[in-house]
């Protein structure tokens, strides 16, 4: 892959999971909570993601809006749907793309809960639809079905929460000899403050890996978040996080995220 396509894929591809994350998650967040709708409860969430990836001295930038639909079947299960569209500008010729990504389809089952402790579990599992050959090799996305799978906690403080992620994922790609299949793994913390009725302030942070071929490529990441509530039905969301690998050459991308996310029956 030329060194324009490989910085392109990269941003995209890391960009996009961070950006699937972050919206079927509690926005800004890349880590979720085990929050439900309730039975019959709707939710939409849109977000603007604005990122900036810089390897071995190329910069690219990326611009997605992801939109996901979340619907209650009961009181601890929700099944959710997502849409994303992003832009890519490499800042060299020929890596510049645009188009949908992976469509995707899940949910989030709240399996134990424990009122006294506070304490709270959930399991999240999510498959994502194959793009076409031509948006996968501008690192659009995966030309396979993939998936992911997330363990939840969330432990209420006196302060706020603290919510933790477990998860595994995998990426398969239509031409792996470009791009080989991937197993990912995930661990991320993110306490939350709640400095008064309408707002909550966050931090954010965790770890990834990715194998394949017998390489592996470990990437951190470090998250600012802001929420507003002016009821309880709606929230405006603000994040700007940090994420870098170790690859050769490494990636650092810097995000950039504005949220709204809507509760109705």
């Amino acid at each position: 892959m030329k060194s324009t396509q490989r910085i392109a894929a990269l941003v995209a591809l890391a960009a996009l999971a961070g950006s699937s994350a972050a919206a079927f998650a509690f926005q800004p967040l890349i880590t979720d909570d085990t929050g439900t709708q309730g039975s019959g409860g709707k939710q939409l969430e849109l977000a603007l993601n604005f990122d900036r990836a810089k390897s071995a001295g190329n910069l690219a930038r990326l611009h997605a809006l992801p939109l996901v639909y979340t619907r209650g079947l009961t009181e601890t299960l929700d099944v959710f749907a997502g849409l994303s569209y992003a832009r890519i500008r490499s800042g060299t010729g020929g890596g510049d793309a645009g188009g949908s990504t992976n469509p995707s389809f899940g949910a989030k089952w709240r399996f134990y809960e424990n009122q006294a402790g506070k304490t709270s579990f959930a399991l999240k599992p999510e498959i994502l639809f194959p793009v076409g050959a031509g948006r996968e090799s501008a690192g659009l996305g995966r030309g396979k079905t993939s998936g992911n799978l997330t363990l939840i906690l969330t432990q209420e403080v006196p302060f706020g929460a603290i919510h933790i992620n477990a998860g595994v994922g995998r990426d398969r790609y239509r031409d792996s000899s470009d791009i080989p299949d991937a197993t990912r793994t995930r661990a991320s913390l993110a306490p939350v403050w709640d400095l008064s009725q309408q707002w909550k302030l966050a931090l954010d942070l965790g770890t990834e890996s990715a194998h394949a071929q017998g390489a592996r490529v470990r990437s951190n990441f470090l998250e600012l978040g802001a929420i507003y509530s002016p009821g309880k039905n709606l929230d405006f969301a603000l994040g700007i996080l940090r994420a870098s690998d170790d690859d050769s050459p490494g990636t650092t991308t810097h995000t950039a995220t504005a949220g709204i996310t809507w509760r109705f029956e």
